[in-house]
């Protein structure tokens, strides 16, 4: 003969609505170091697409890359008046003060400085050496603007006699300005204690609001009275 059991359920009560269920969500601390990629909008690639960037478009011009040497050999020229100057302090300074300015102008600078309008902003988060070829990577000029540095590098480090303390200094400053052209980096931005304040660590579902207890949704009565011709007169 079969055992019965039986199973005895709380009372429910139907009158009193269930208190919906709250989701905490944990807000997350500022980040130290965070890495964002920008410039990749429709609307960007749009506006860029409608006008020539002449910004950029002068790198692969007649001369642009003669350019670098002569600026290079006239920097040299001038620091060598220095009295007193050395060649090892002198080379040091003509690849510390090339590869910082070629950092600021290439890296550093973001948007054009002319004819922004034209371009509806699009270029406003891209640095020179993002815009130079539409963003190609290994193009000719890019080769160039990557091999004059290291090039200047292996100068300098030749003509200050292999100094260990120079070629530390030489070395850091190229390994600094050579990574933002990696294409590993194109379009990436490093933020330094970005704040994270506002964006909450597991979103929290929305909850639909409901009535207190033993509050109801009000009914109306509607009679035959109210479909009297007087009534829409």
């Amino acid at each position: 003969m079969a055992r019965t059991s039986t199973v005895k359920l709380p009372p429910l009560n139907l009158a009193e609505a269930p208190k919906p269920t709250t989701l905490r969500s944990r807000g997350r601390s500022n980040s130290i170091v965070k890495v964002e990629h920008v410039g990749d909008r429709v609307e960007e690639v749009l506006d860029r697409n409608v006008y020539m960037n002449i910004n950029a478009d002068w790198v692969n011009a007649k001369g642009a890359w003669l350019i670098h040497v002569v600026l290079i050999l006239c920097g040299k020229i001038c620091i060598d008046t220095i009295p007193g100057m050395t060649q090892q302090i002198s080379w040091t300074l003509v690849n510390l003060m090339y590869l910082a300015v070629s950092y600021l102008m290439f890296h550093w600078v973001t948007g054009i400085p002319f004819g922004d309008n034209l371009h509806s902003g699009a270029y406003d988060e891209l640095t020179l050496w993002e815009q130079i070829d539409d963003g190609a990577q290994y193009t000719p000029a890019k080769k160039w603007l990557i091999c004059v540095p290291i090039a200047l590098f292996l100068a300098s480090t030749h003509y200050t006699n292999y100094n260990p303390w120079l070629f530390a200094i030489n070395l850091t400053t190229l390994v600094f300005v050579l990574i933002p052209k990696l294409p590993q980096f194109h379009r990436q931005r490093v933020r330094f204690m970005q704040d994270d304040s506002t964006t909450a660590s597991g979103m929290a579902t929305p909850t639909t609001p409901s009535f207190p207890p033993g509050v109801s949704t009000p009914l109306v009565k509607i009679t035959a009275a109210d479909f009297t011709e007087s009534r829409f007169k």
